[in-house]
């Protein structure tokens, strides 16, 4: 895998979550913030490491995975500035997914967190709103407050 082959993988998976996101919320505006690729293998997870270390550094590292500043990737939700490389893990089979800003948060929580598909995950800092769809090969989260705020990137 080359750079080039990565930026095409996380450009697939923000449109996936698009198109995801799309069918499930009235607001198609959402920009993406951050992505995250879901490594299959421990091969496979040091392959994307090594790719994603040559177009950006790593600003956090996490029990799942580290989190990449990268250069800027244009993709059909606006610019990427963050992406992850999930270590492997057996109840994510899916490609990846985006994190969508949400301008206002508890008003969209209200209106979905009822909805089938959607899921209320509380976090320390945080919380975010997890969409999954069996018809799209990824998932979508909207965060609260969003992970560049979150980093102040």
């Amino acid at each position: 895998m080359d750079i080039e082959d990565l930026k095409i993988r996380v450009k697939n998976i923000v449109e996936n979550a698009t198109a995801l996101k799309n069918k499930h919320i009235d607001n198609k505006n959402t920009p993406v913030n951050y992505a995250c690729i879901f490594s299959q293998s421990k091969k496979e997870y040091d392959e994307l490491l090594g790719v994603a270390r040559k177009i950006g550094t790593v600003v956090k590292e996490t029990p799942t995975g580290l989190l990449f500043h990268i250069e800027a990737l244009q993709t059909v939700s606006g610019v990427l500035k963050l992406l992850k490389v999930r270590l492997p893990d057996p109840t994510r089979p899916e490609l990846g997914d985006a994190d969508f800003t949400i301008s206002n948060f508890p008003d969209f929580e209200k209106k979905y967190i009822s909805r089938r598909g959607f899921k209320l995950i509380q976090r320390e800092d945080f919380k975010m709103v997890e969409l999954m769809d069996s018809e799209f090969g990824v998932r979508a989260y909207f965060s609260n407050p969003p992970l560049d705020v979150q980093l102040n990137i």
